[in-house]
């Protein structure tokens, strides 16, 4: 498997075009935005897109996700069922925050904890981090030690949880009883910002760090 990660929209949200080389198979992860610009890399790429994944349902992750399900006619799997709020409020969050309107939407599969989903013949274990928002979810590559996770952790920080329903502890929990047993050595590719590893924000990260 590789990737391709393309920041879009005026957050600079991590949109990942995940590929199966065995397949040539692609999904894109979070296309918040910019489509001609993630089409663009499809292209570059030169793979067959399947599928849409969703780690949760805020304007940033998921603003391109209707308009593309649409002209390409795929499916949009993801998030978990209880974001399913955040993205009914879709054009209102646009509209808020200044970003073009996006339509709301009604997912193809919603996702829970212990679900898998495949991007052609590789398969990605579904982990529900709630906390940032109550349905996030985290997709995790254990044969490649790679984990998608959203906006529940980045480098050097964490998700915010002072929108509705997200919840400080809750979301300190996700990370430390459902990251970290995945290993130090894997590797995220988070939201927003550079990647890192689960054993670096353990040993450095102010907000969950276990080796301070």
């Amino acid at each position: 498997m590789r990737f391709a990660i393309i920041p879009v929209t005026a957050y600079q949200q991590n949109c990942t075009l995940l590929i199966c080389e065995q397949t040539n198979k692609a999904a894109l992860v979070d296309p918040g935005g910019d489509l001609e610009l993630l089409l663009a890399e499809v292209k570059r790429q030169d793979v067959e897109l399947e599928a849409i994944l969703i780690t949760h349902g805020h304007m940033d992750h998921i603003g391109g996700v209707a308009e593309l399900a649409d002209r390409l006619a795929l499916p949009i799997i993801g998030p978990q069922r209880e974001d399913d709020f955040w993205i009914q409020s879709l054009p209102e969050q646009c509209q808020t925050f200044g970003l073009p309107i996006a339509q709301a939407f009604t997912p193809t599969r919603w996702l829970n904890d212990g679900d898998t989903v495949k991007v052609g013949d590789e398969v990605l274990q579904v982990i529900h981090c709630p906390g940032h928002t109550p349905g996030h979810v985290v997709f995790y590559s254990e044969s490649h030690r790679l984990a998608l996770v959203g906006d529940v952790l980045f480098k050097g920080s964490i998700g915010r949880t002072d929108f509705p329903r997200g919840d400080y502890q809750t979301l300190i929990d996700s990370i430390q009883q459902k990251l970290w047993p995945l290993g130090g050595d894997v590797a995220f590719i988070p939201g927003h910002g550079p990647m890192s590893t689960f054993g670096e924000e353990m040993r450095s990260n102010p907000f969950v760090g276990i080796h301070r």
